[in-house]
């Protein structure tokens, strides 16, 4: 998985990821991928709108937002 965030790093695409915090609560949010850095991802969060660090190893699902098509 971290092949994936390093390489849409720094770009456009957008993110859904499930993830699982320290304390073990689950939460589903959309982020895009500013920079990886070792074992954690640096990524604008649209839940919190805000730069926020995710743990790798933390990360249960990412998969890219699909784009609506049509009006």
């Amino acid at each position: 998985m971290k092949e994936l965030f390093t390489r849409i790093s720094g770009g456009t695409q957008k993110l859904e990821m499930i993830y699982l915090s320290g304390n073990g609560q689950i939460s589903q949010r959309i982020i895009r991928v500013v920079k990886v850095e070792g074992e954690y991802v640096l990524a604008y969060c649209y839940t919190k709108k805000e730069v926020r660090k995710f743990k790798l190893d933390r990360i249960l699902s990412a998969y890219p937002v699909r784009r609506k098509v049509g009006a």
